[in-house]
């Protein structure tokens, strides 16, 4: 902070700028300016205070004048304002990421014992879809993020039926999406690194539910990934896969892989293409330990068919990212 101090002149006439006569018994007292400011902000506004102070002057008696004392810089009262309204967001976020897995690891260990009575019967009767699990992950998703932020779905006209094996894919910009992307209620696989796996209850409802774990950075591991995805797309489960193949660092679309595609011109199933909004926003890719306020938006578009998987890569991305622009967000240039 710098502080300057300064004397001049001060004569108490309703206008500044007349000066008083040389007859005039009147004697300038001094005003004392004090201008209390950051370095940096000499230019911002400054409030003014009035005060009164006596000042002797010559030994000819008491005088008493207006002073007018200038302190601090108005900005800076708001800068402290507006830097601590910001504290008090992110350690609301934090709180709410605290509360948010509390309550999906509660809810979680719950509904996993559900899971493992009805796993006997769900390998012997639907083991490639295995829809009784994707009920109960539906409920578990539903009742995580449901007291945290709102979600609403368009386009739910364009999903397939049930039974009918589809590739869906869609952008990826947070560790919500596959939260969200449960309560679509629809049976599919996806794929998921090696290490999620190890997590207590969450892993271990993956591996029940019959989600094909992948080796990143790996080509080998990719390659067999993907003869998985057509394996259980011939035998009438549906799968969902990210073609972007890792969350968005800065929240735009970036550009689309074909293998996701390639299972799909393989087996002749349609692509349906889902545009996420508003999970970026929540829980940006590498902000796991906050979770903001907001909401998400789900859009379900028209399936696409063909064997061309260059031409299905192309025309998904073009969709998804037409969607991203209309609602404001980014997109990194061309499939």
């Amino acid at each position: 902070m710098e502080t300057l101090l300064r004397l001049k002149p001060y004569f108490p006439l309703p206008f500044g700028h007349l000066h008083p006569h040389p007859s005039s018994r009147i004697r300038p007292s001094f005003a004392v300016i004090v201008a209390s400011c950051p370095r940096n902000q000499s230019s911002k506004k400054l409030r003014f205070q009035s005060t009164n102070i006596t000042i002797p002057i010559k030994k000819q008696g008491t005088i008493h004048r207006n002073v007018i004392v200038r302190s601090e810089v108005a900005a800076a009262g708001s800068t402290d304002d507006s830097a601590c309204s910001m504290t008090e967001f992110q350690l609301g976020s934090r709180i709410r990421a605290i509360c948010f897995y509390s309550v999906t690891a509660a809810v979680a260990i719950f509904l996993f014992v559900g899971m493992v009575l009805v796993h006997p019967f769900v390998l012997l009767f639907d083991r490639h879809r295995r829809r009784a699990h994707h009920l109960i992950a539906k409920l578990w998703a539903t009742l995580t993020i449901a007291p945290f932020y709102k979600f609403e779905f368009e386009g739910m006209e364009n999903l397939p039926p049930q039974n009918m094996p589809v590739v869906y894919v869609s952008n990826h910009q947070s560790f919500l999406d596959i939260y969200t992307l449960f309560t679509l209620g629809r049976c599919f696989k996806f794929i998921s690194k090696r290490s999620i796996f190890l997590f207590p209850i969450i892993g271990w409802a993956m591996l029940l539910m019959g989600v094909v774990p992948l080796r990143r950075m790996d080509s080998r591991s990719q390659l067999d990934c993907l003869k998985r995805c057509m394996d259980l797309v011939r035998k009438g489960a549906s799968v969902f896969l990210f073609p972007e193949g890792t969350r968005s660092k800065d929240g735009k679309l970036g550009a689309f892989k074909k293998g996701a595609f390639s299972v799909a011109a393989k087996t002749g199933v349609q692509v349906v293409p889902i545009t996420l909004l508003g999970t970026g926003k929540l829980m940006p890719a590498g902000m796991e330990g906050i979770l903001n306020p907001g909401s998400v938006k789900v859009i379900v578009h028209r399936p696409i068919e063909g064997n061309d998987a260059g031409m299905l890569c192309c025309e998904s991305r073009n969709v998804i990212a037409t969607t991203l622009l209309v609602h404001g967000y980014g997109v990194h240039g061309n499939a």
